[in-house]
């Protein structure tokens, strides 16, 4: 007599088959509707979904349940890129929560884009979303008077290059950037929506134009879901890392 297969591995091969019909791609669901759904325990459950993420299929969130891997957006590095062409290119969409839009006094910033201590600078902070799931928290800051007329542009669904080339001309031509994994403070952990004591990337941009400083912005971004890509060559110079202030 044949043993009766276990409960989690029927509900295992089930989530197998939905998983590769795409049925989950826009989300997994919740162990207490995979409970309702196949009439099984917690425990059944969470089995199953354990296995799929042994295999790399999913990937549990602590408090938010469960997410489909293979769905991060990926950014090569070396490369001038917007976020929002990034995500709208890869098929989702992309929104902001805007915090501030406004011109300030800043001395720091004023003086990382080579203005006296007492200038104007713009500042633009946004939450931003992919399909409605928090992806980063960002944080710009730009020469105010050259910018000014980006106080009138809604930067709910747009990108700022795009408006900063449409309204005042400019461009980043050249910068780089500086990432590094932090774990975030519980108001932007709050923002990213991200458990207390989860990582996330640290992205610092300094950009120029015309050979002066244009952009100083700092990037708070989810690792599991937004992946920076590097490519190479054998041929390519080595380079030794080099150690820099914090």
């Amino acid at each position: 007599m044949s043993r009766a297969t276990p409960l989690w591995r029927t509900v295992l091969n089930d989530l197998v088959r939905r998983l590769e019909t795409g049925e989950f791609d826009a989300r997994f669901p919740t162990d207490r509707e995979l409970m309702e759904t196949y009439g099984v325990s917690r425990h059944t459950v969470r089995e199953a979904v354990r296995l799929l993420q042994d295999a790399g299929r999913v990937t549990r969130q602590p408090g938010k349940g469960s997410r489909v891997e293979g769905g991060a957006f990926e950014q090569p590095l070396g490369t001038v890129y917007s976020l929002f062409e990034s995500i709208e290119s890869a098929g989702a969409t992309q929104d902001s929560l805007v915090l501030t839009c406004e011109l300030q006094h800043n001395s720091l910033a004023a003086g990382v884009l080579g203005l006296k201590s007492n200038a104007a600078v713009f500042y633009l902070e946004r939450v931003r979303f992919a399909d409605g799931e928090a992806l980063a928290h960002d944080r710009v800051w730009l020469p105010g008077e050259p910018v000014r007329p980006l106080l009138e542009v809604d930067f709910t669904h747009t990108a700022l290059y795009r408006e900063l080339k449409e309204h005042c001309g400019l461009y980043p031509e050249e910068g780089q950037e500086r990432i590094k994994p932090i774990i975030p403070d519980p108001v932007h952990a709050k923002y990213l929506e991200l458990a207390e004591g989860e990582p996330a990337l640290e992205i610092e941009r300094r950009t120029m134009a015309a050979g002066a400083p244009l952009e100083w912005r700092l990037t708070l971004v989810r690792g599991d879901i937004y992946h920076f890509r590097a490519e190479w060559k054998a041929e390519d110079m080595v380079v030794v890392p080099r150690l820099v202030a914090d």
